[in-house]
């Protein structure tokens, strides 16, 4: 008789993950050179493995060490802070520590000689003020890949609003990188008496898929503004603005560090500022403002774009983060998360039912050329039927096991992994207002076995062997099962912010 998954995922012998290590390292001798996150796993994200948590989310949010909030604390604890841009004691020591972390922002990515830092509540944030503010007119056009997150297909509806064009450039299937030749049709295919905006993920988050960063320069030579959009990449990988520059570039800090969260940040290249044009002003982002006359002069550079009061308390804690990476080395954290997804995605793509037929399917790269640490997949029984991954995650939830399940809201990268075509999505946009996931989803699976959605397991700088061990042999519980085995899910994820008990 099987197992069920999670016996098999809980009672591998201590043994057989050291054996296992011992092979990995054989195979991997370059890991050796990352062991300096292996004793901060022991003492900075302890919390882990005394909660007994194999956590691989790291694309929905970072990790935090413990040193990060002790400083940070302590801190609060013992300086006098006032709400910033005022000249008393307590208001130009909080201006002077707010100050400092927007410069080391700057110097961390050598951005300082042609960049301006906007602080944002997040990458969503960054992405609405160039949504909002940019020179979208008819003749215009605003170009982007299938695969963005939803906050820079929503940029969209500026476009429409502003009387502009609107073209996506198609993936390539399997490896869902941007068709090279369609981009470049739709790159030279503009008129130069208006703007364009073209807009690219450095790297997926929904496939990991690393879009190479010479785009910038080609679409910039072909007359395109260029908004890179960073949150998936940074976390990993260096960005040197001095070498590649984009017009605008948006992240935000949780995913490189895991606090502190509500702070992103916009970049604007000194050259691009000029073009934004806000349609509003608010509390703190005004030189002068008047009732009677009608009238207001926007403040200069960043303080432009900054809302109201800004999360003071919390922006020094963004250089205590950068400053926890660079005491790491970016290389070392890139370099450890290239050796665990390549483990990963090999085991996983060797998974066999006993029949022979594959349990995963992953969508994107199957090796680490070019991609990050970000691996997303379907599983299927033994019959070729999709297993319920709202029912995985409920499994993997029963073993302490932190993945992520759904569209992660890029819905063209999993469209296109997925094989769903327009007119899949029509019935779903069909149905009404309410339409939700459970809903697409059961609409969607009378339509040839085909998935709404996928489980996400992704790592990083926190992330050891044995996590990711304990993860294949939960994943290897699923052979020889069925979506009746499995039992039916007792959860409808309603959508980014609802969950509903469906028991």
């Amino acid at each position: 008789m099987t197992a069920t998954i999670s016996e098999t995922a809980v009672t591998y012998p201590p043994t057989q993950l050291t054996a296992n290590y011992a092979k990995f390292l054989a195979a991997n001798p370059g890991f050796a050179a990352t062991r300096l996150l292996d004793e901060l796993r022991r003492t900075e994200f302890k919390r882990l493995d005394d909660q007994n948590q194999v956590y691989l989310d790291y694309t929905g949010g970072g990790m935090y060490g413990r040193s990060q909030l002790d400083k940070h604390f302590a801190m609060l604890q013992t300086q006098v802070l006032g709400n910033p841009h005022s000249a008393n004691p307590t208001s130009l020591a909080m201006t002077e520590m707010v100050e400092s972390a927007r410069q080391y922002v700057l110097d961390y990515f050598n951005a300082s000689e042609n960049y301006i830092a906007v602080f944002t509540p997040n990458a969503s944030g960054a992405l609405k003020h160039v949504g909002e503010s940019y020179p979208f007119e008819p003749g215009g056009k605003y170009a982007l890949a299938f695969d963005n997150h939803n906050s820079v297909n929503g940029i969209r509806e500026y476009v429409r609003g502003k009387g502009a064009a609107f073209k996506y450039v198609p993936l390539t299937v399997p490896d869902l990188r941007m068709d090279e030749d369609k981009l470049a049709a739709v790159l030279d295919d503009i008129d130069p008496d208006h703007p364009h905006l073209f807009a690219f993920p450095a790297q997926s988050n929904f496939s990991g898929v690393k879009h190479p960063l010479s785009y910038v320069e080609l679409a910039q030579s072909k007359g395109w503004d260029v908004l890179l959009d960073v949150a998936a990449f940074v976390p990993t990988n260096k960005l040197d603005l001095s070498s590649i520059q984009p017009d605008f570039v948006c992240m935000s800090f949780y995913k490189m560090f895991g606090y502190p969260t509500g702070l992103g940040c916009l970049l604007i290249h000194k050259r691009a500022y000029g073009k934004l044009k806000r349609p509003w002003f608010a509390g703190g982002t005004v030189n002068f403002a008047s009732v009677q006359g009608e009238g207001h002069y926007l403040a200069p550079n960043e303080a432009a774009f900054e809302d109201g009061t800004i999360d003071y308390l919390s922006i020094p804690a963004i250089k205590i983060g950068l400053q926890q990476i660079e005491s790491i080395g970016i290389d070392t954290i890139g370099r450890r998360v290239e050796y665990l997804t390549g483990w990963l995605l090999e085991n996983l793509y060797q998974l066999q039912h006993s029949n022979g037929r594959p349990l995963a399917r992953i969508y994107g790269p199957t090796t680490t050329e070019m991609r990050g640490g970000t691996v997303t997949f379907n599983l299927y029984g033994p019959d070729g039927v999709l297993l319920d991954y709202r029912r995985v995650e409920e499994l993997a939830n029963q073993v302490n096991i932190s993945l992520r399940t759904g569209c992660f809201c890029n819905p063209g990268a999993g469209e296109i992994a997925e094989g769903l075509t327009a007119e899949d999505m029509l019935i779903g946009l069909q149905e009404a207002e309410d339409i939700d996931l459970p809903r697409f989803v059961q609409l969607i699976q009378h339509r040839g076995n085909k998935s709404a959605g996928a489980i996400r397991i992704s790592v990083g700088l926190a992330s050891n062997f044995a996590d990711v061990y304990r993860f294949m042999n939960f994943a290897a519980g699923f052979r020889d099962q069925t979506n009746l085995q499995m039992g039916k899910v007792s959860y409808d994820i309603l959508g980014c912010r609802q969950i509903r008990d469906g028991t």
